[in-house]
């Protein structure tokens, strides 16, 4: 397995790893749900190096990202970056990406599962465009520091960061470090995404992480907390409310997509655009919900769910909320099902009653939301 250059940092701090996509990732340093807690409460660092960083530039960048993106990306101005969908010919998506708008190029970070096959793909669609794609991801590093407290800290080595708006980032040379920070994440929670140059990785993990009381404003933490805190934040994950048989406008991701590119006269229509658009016509099969479960045991990806005699839908993620303390799930059913229905998920042994409800199961209190 590959190892990110923090690996041994967070090797030597007691983390417990797992293979995730070729990587030897931190999946929790103790208490999955301590860790979930610090985040809500405080601050925690996640080592994220394994997500793909792609550098595109060259004569044709813009049109080829405007080929290969669902979202429009032309209006973007710089030192912004948006989430978007790379999908098939029929609209299945093939991974949800940021992409960063840079004065000289742009960057796209990617799912660690898909980065080779999105490579494949990047050649695959390109055709005549002068593009020059330049896959950095061993090269450098990231961490994403998300919490409540996290901004207060930064602002004790940078005024600019704290100040940056959502969906933008900065480039900063700190002693020797230099680093894009975003104010970007995947846990609901306030914070940044920073990418740096492999070989300062341990320097930066070290000034991030050198309060090392029990009381410090930021620890470590692993993915089995990123992966509870999405879920509470009703963020899809690529494998399971994503993929190639589901189209972005099923899972909730109407905002990331552009149908009418087409009308722009410099536009590019997007791989998978005419699908969706007739998918949209004749009314989509599925949609993506919360469920809130009532009991103790947790439902688990591909689970069925049922109202009566009739399977209306499959469950995609499930944990125990530590924030709620109760099982949530995210679920695809018939479009039909509204908020507020009751339906029993079958567990094989049994069923448990649950709760239909809209996402995001969590939302921060709104003196915590900037700009």
């Amino acid at each position: 397995m590959k190892r990110t250059p923090f690996y041994k940092y967070m090797n030597e701090n007691g983390a417990k790893f797992v293979d995730f996509a070729g990587w030897e990732m931190p999946v929790s340093f103790g208490s999955v749900i301590e860790e979930h807690n610090q985040v809500r409460n405080s601050g925690g660092l996640f080592d994220v190096s394994h997500m793909g960083r792609i550098n595109i530039k060259g004569r044709h960048a813009r049109r080829f990202l405007e080929r290969l993106l669902t979202r429009r990306i032309s209006d973007m101005k710089e030192n912004t970056c948006r989430y978007s969908l790379i999908c098939n010919e029929d609209g299945g998506v093939l991974d949800d990406v940021l992409i960063y708008r840079f004065e000289s190029h742009w960057m796209l970070v990617v799912n660690a599962s898909n980065r080779e096959k999105l490579l494949k793909h990047f050649d695959a669609i390109k055709g005549d465009l002068v593009v020059k794609i330049d896959d950095v991801t061993e090269s450098t590093a990231m961490v994403a520091v998300q919490g409540p407290k996290v901004m207060d800290m930064i602002g004790q080595f940078s005024k600019e960061v704290p100040s940056l708006k959502n969906y933008t980032f900065c480039q900063k040379n700190l002693l020797i470090l230099k680093m894009t920070i975003s104010r970007t994440g995947y846990t609901g929670e306030d914070g940044v995404e920073v990418i740096l140059g492999a070989n300062m990785a341990n320097m930066a993990v070290k000034l991030l992480l050198k309060d090392q009381s029990d009381n410090a404003t930021v620890k470590p933490c692993g993915l089995g907390a990123r992966d509870t805190l999405r879920m509470e934040a009703g963020m899809p994950l690529y494998g399971h409310e994503l993929d190639e048989q589901t189209n972005p406008l099923e899972a909730g991701l109407g905002f990331a997509v552009s149908l009418n590119k087409d009308e722009d006269e410099r536009g590019e229509v997007f791989v998978g655009q005419d699908a969706i658009k007739k998918a949209k016509a004749e009314g989509l099969k599925k949609k993506l919900v919360g469920l809130k479960i009532e009991g103790k045991r947790t439902p688990r990806q591909g689970m069925k769910i049922v109202n009566g005699d009739s399977e209306i839908g499959t469950v995609t993620s499930g944990c125990m909320s530590p924030t709620f303390e109760q099982p949530i799930a995210m679920a695809y059913v018939k479009p039909e099902i509204k908020a507020g229905s009751k339906v029993q998920i079958d567990l094989g042994s049994a069923q448990v009653e649950a709760e239909v409800v809209a996402l995001p199961f969590y939302k921060r209190p709104l003196d915590r939301v900037p700009e």
